[in-house]
């Protein structure tokens, strides 16, 4: 794990992007193509936006999969990832080929087959990903399943990740919050040749030290797996890192 700690959040979500500018245009060089996973929430407002700004990306050339989405929610509904990837990525940048989660079918887990199917077949050159203030990737809360090798799963939303929606305004309620999702697992994550993790923020400050400092890797902790991956490129600011003796310092 590459380790960048940076002034404020814009500065790290900036230099986020310029890895994944990086890593999509040597991509594209090399195999004419870039399969990435787009994630969403508060910590992906900077990243997201300095990414559609990177020079000479070929979005034609690349391939979007979605990380989670919540079940039973409108994709009209402000909190909808499909919305804000739409809204903050796609419409912006237009990938060639857009696979996102529809959260809205009758019966989820097939909606997890047809998406298992697609990516199943795809080498995904880079993932981007945040972390919970429950140390949660995708919606993979505590204590996460780190040994299904389904690439999507349902999931049930534990209380402390469904607070963390409601204290980031995208609910008016607790109880507007939704109890399930469709996530990426843990294992499928991984599978990506490069992850960029970007984590700003002092409510993630917790979260960053309990999952990345030492060696011990949990699944209460989920995010603590990605130590195990050998191109993870997590970027925090001053306020993530500031529990975290290492790197706060």
């Amino acid at each position: 794990m590459i380790t960048s700690v940076l002034e404020n959040k814009e500065e790290a979500g900036k230099a986020a992007a310029r890895k994944a500018g990086e890593i999509l245009r040597k991509a594209i060089d090399e195999k004419d193509e870039a399969v990435f996973v787009a994630a969403t929430g508060a910590s992906q407002f900077e990243f997201l936006e300095a990414l559609t700004e990177e020079p000479a990306i070929d979005w034609s050339k690349t391939k979007m999969f979605h990380l989670d989405e919540y079940i039973g929610l409108p994709e009209t509904h402000p909190a909808s990832f499909r919305r804000y990837l739409k809204e903050r990525l796609i419409e912006k940048v237009q990938p060639g080929e857009v696979h996102l989660i529809d959260g809205e079918r009758d019966d989820p887990e097939k909606e997890c087959r047809r998406l298992n199917e697609i990516i199943s077949r795809e080498y995904i050159d880079v993932a981007f990903i945040g972390i919970g203030e429950n140390g949660h990737i995708a919606f993979n809360d505590p204590p996460a399943d780190f040994e299904t090798q389904k690439p999507y799963i349902v999931v049930e939303l534990d209380q402390a990740c469904r607070r963390q929606q409601l204290g980031e305004g995208w609910f008016e309620t607790l109880e507007d919050v939704p109890e399930r999702a469709i996530s990426m697992s843990v294992q499928q994550i991984l599978k990506a040749e490069n992850i960029i993790c970007t984590v700003p923020e002092k409510r993630k400050a917790q979260a960053a030290k309990d999952c990345f400092a030492g060696e011990d890797v949990s699944p209460q902790y989920p995010a603590s797996i990605l130590k195990e991956h050998e191109k993870v490129f997590l970027y925090l600011d001053r306020n993530s890192a500031s529990l975290w003796e290492e790197v706060g310092s």
